[in-house]
């Protein structure tokens, strides 16, 4: 027996959702950069996602309209949100507990048929953008905004923040953001859900639990530690290069580069360094995406290493005005439509999944009496 820690380059399941072959990200057959360059709409993702195909108009207006009657949430979540937001919790923690409330106040949280689950990853899915932009105004001090008929996913989340309807601009760059978040095979909160579920626990329960895989900065939160270091640079107007080596020197992770499943670099990468670069200069941030390609530049020439998903990421959710330490939280607005659906590929066949340790403890050991150990 061979141990593979991390689980690395072990397969432990087949899926027909999403696929990384040779640097390449495709959802369903379809090419990321495909999907991207098209403009392909976050709720058409989800859609393909849930249904293994694009839907065709008439679905597709359906679709949003679906979860646009499910995005307001209860005053009961809004008066839960402010009170959460005195104990100055991580936002990721509210967010986690935020969605395991639903499932207490949905009185189909334990029926188990295809519709009902599929019914209430719908709900879902529509209300996490709301508790997220909620959120975010509570702790300014602000009263939320319910969702706007019309608006799509992305364009509704920029209003529910700020009240105001966003430029086009900003809606491109947040539906891209939420279609390159989507999903991404098994991923550690994904496999999370998977897990979960494969006890047959309810859909409320998998995707609370991947909230809690992805808060952990080796996976969702390195984006929040990215613009930390961007701004640690900046106050101490540093030198790029002796910066990372410094880091490197110490031993210190640079965060949002490299990737275990990517050899040549993150395919998601350059669609989200495209979209610093327009909308920084847009918001008269610049100098973030400046700043984000002299850290590349050194850390290839220094590591080698490309970055991921999560680099770029940083500077587009700052120029949209988003809070750093809310960033891991829009991500879960996107990846939920991911957990989602792997949640309903392992209810369709299911599995416990139970594997198994090698035991590397002492053995024939002989209990003794409290009297007579040393």
């Amino acid at each position: 027996m061979t141990v593979s820690k991390g689980l690395e380059n072990v397969y432990v399941a087949e899926t027909s959702i999403s696929s990384i072959i040779d640097d390449t990200l495709k959802y369903v057959g379809y090419s990321i950069d495909d999907l991207v360059t098209n403009n392909v709409s976050f709720e058409e993702v989800v859609y393909l996602l849930w249904h293994l195909r694009l839907p065709n108009k008439q679905e597709l207006i359906k679709f949003k309209d679906e979860i646009s009657e499910h995005m307001a949430v209860s005053e009961t979540i809004i008066t839960s949100l402010r009170m959460q937001n005195h104990q100055k919790l991580h936002p990721m923690s509210v967010l986690r507990t935020t969605v395991s409330m639903l499932g207490v106040f949905d009185t189909e949280s334990e029926l188990d048929d295809g519709e009902s689950i599929y019914k209430k990853g719908l709900r879902l899915q529509a209300k996490m953008p709301t508790i997220v932009a909620a959120f975010s105004r509570i702790r300014r001090g602000l009263d939320p905004i319910p969702p706007k008929q019309g608006l799509s996913v992305a364009a509704n989340f920029l209003y529910m923040i700020t009240g105001e309807e966003a430029d086009p601009l900003s809606v491109e760059a947040m539906n891209k953001a939420l279609v390159l978040h989507a999903d991404h095979e098994f991923n550690a909160s994904t496999f999370t859900a998977r897990v979960c579920v494969a006890t047959l626990s309810d859909v409320y329960s998998g995707v609370t639990a991947a909230i809690g895989a992805l808060k952990g900065p080796l996976h969702g939160g390195a984006n929040e530690r990215v613009f930390d270091m961007l701004v640690e640079i900046d106050d101490a107007s540093s030198n790029v290069r002796d910066y990372i080596q410094y880091k490197i020197d110490q031993k210190q992770k640079i965060m949002g580069f490299g990737h275990r499943v990517y050899r040549g670099g993150d395919p998601r990468a350059k669609h989200l360094k495209e979209m610093s670069e327009r909308l920084t200069k847009e918001k008269d941030e610049e100098k973030w995406y400046t700043l984000s390609c002299q850290v590349e530049e050194a850390v290839w020439d220094l590591k080698h290493l490309r970055p991921n998903v999560d680099f770029y990421s940083a500077s587009v959710y700052h120029a949209l005005g988003i809070d750093v330490d809310l960033f891991t939280l829009v991500f879960s607005v996107s990846r939920v439509s991911g957990w989602l659906a792997h949640i309903f590929e392992q209810y369709r066949d299911n599995r416990l999944i139970r594997p198994r340790a090698i035991y590397v403890g002492p053995e024939s050991r002989e209990y003794q009496p409290i009297e007579k150990r040393i």
